[in-house]
């Protein structure tokens, strides 16, 4: 049977798998995917984590050692998260080597409590990625607005992002100059730019999730406006995305960004996150057959990558229908009066406050195992 996943790599996207769990990394799970689907990068969040700890025995000897050297709960989760990571990496060294840097990255993300606090999150970043070790680790820093500053000192510092959390284009639109603005920063001080690397994740399938029941109240009370949100659901996400890859080569095949280049800068690739389809109605490879171009990254849930191994369509679909896009946006706004930039803030806050309730729940969790070590 074809495998669908090798063809994106023909039209310049890269596979990442949007999931990790130690025994997965161990008994070689993860190597059969960089090896039979062609796998390019990994990413993990808290959510991720909460599931792998609260539904595995895969962390108890861990935290059973980590806790009679008495560590805090937060200190235990951090320390198994980047031996996690580290293990993830080195599964994908080959992968970074063979690709210059491109690709072979695993993601760590800084604890969501900090998503405000700017200096803290510096803070933090630098600390994992000093302990984590390996060239080809990104730290994950959310795209607020304490976050942007974060970002440029950062990628300033040398230090390779993964910035998380992005719902709308004008919110990408500064993540993409913070980046920028790293990048000449450090090389205003002497720094060298040529082994950066950083993505921005564009979140995708919530974008329709929160928009799709507005337009569906809109369609029910507004009859004269009920055509054009019929013609809009479930498609903003999308149109959404590809307004933001029209965005991205304006900023990176711009002449200040040539400049860079010159000097070895990468590009910061656009990564679609959010990939599995929450509408039953809907293609369950709906937002992997519809945005796949050149330089951009695709990160996938284990289900969503099964689907478009077995049925995915791959063809250069991320640059047809732009101006189509576009005026659906324009449309959304001007004729709906839905703002993206207010639904994006909305997204963002609950993004946090997710990420914040799995990060407390694995401390909670890890907590109660520290306990019962202890007694014993």
């Amino acid at each position: 049977m074809k495998n669908h996943l090798l063809s994106l790599e023909n039209f310049g996207q890269s596979i990442w798998l949007d999931y990790i769990q130690r025994s997965f990394v161990a008994l070689g799970g993860l190597r059969k995917l960089v090896q039979q689907d062609g796998v390019k990068g990994l990413t993990s969040n808290p959510a991720i984590f909460a599931e792998a700890i609260a539904n595995s025995n895969d962390y108890d000897h861990s935290i059973a050692e980590l806790a009679l050297a008495n560590l805090t709960a937060e200190e235990i989760f951090f320390k198994m998260a980047m031996a996690d990571v580290r293990n993830a990496a080195d599964e994908f060294a080959h992968v970074y080597q063979k690709s210059g840097g491109v690709d072979g990255y695993v993601s760590l993300e800084v604890s969501p409590a900090l998503a405000n606090d700017t200096s803290n999150s510096v803070a933090q970043a630098k600390k994992l990625w000093r302990e984590l070790d390996r060239k080809n680790v990104m730290i994950k820093i959310p795209a607020t607005r304490e976050g942007l500053p974060a970002v440029s000192e950062l990628i300033a510092e040398g230090i390779n992002i993964n910035v998380t959390l992005l719902f709308d284009v004008g919110r990408y639109r500064k993540v993409a100059e913070a980046y920028v603005s790293g990048l000449e920063e450090r090389l205003s001080k002497g720094g060298r730019i040529e082994n950066i690397a950083s993505v921005a994740s564009f979140f995708l399938s919530r974008i329709d999730s929160e928009i799709d029941p507005m337009l569906d109240k809109i369609i029910s009370e507004r009859t004269g406006l009920a055509t054009e949100a019929k013609y809009l659901k479930g498609k903003i996400a999308i149109a959404s995305a590809k307004e933001a890859y029209q965005v991205y080569r304006s900023i990176f095949e711009s002449e200040r960004f040539k400049r860079l280049e010159l000097e070895g800068a990468r590009p910061q690739r656009l990564l679609w996150a959010s990939t599995g389809t929450k509408n039953s109605e809907c293609s369950d490879v709906l937002y992997v057959d519809s945005l796949i171009g050149r330089q951009t990254v695709s990160t996938l849930p284990m289900p969503t990558l099964e689907a478009f191994r077995d049925h995915g369509i791959a063809s250069a679909s991320l640059e047809e229908k732009t101006a189509e896009a576009r005026l659906m946006l324009y449309h959304l706004e001007g004729l709906l009066g839905i703002r993206m930039a207010k639904v994006g803030r909305k997204l963002e806050a609950e993004g946090l406050k997710k990420f914040n309730a799995a990060f407390e729940n694995v401390l909670e969790l890890i907590e109660t195992k520290k306990r019962k070590v202890i007694v014993l």
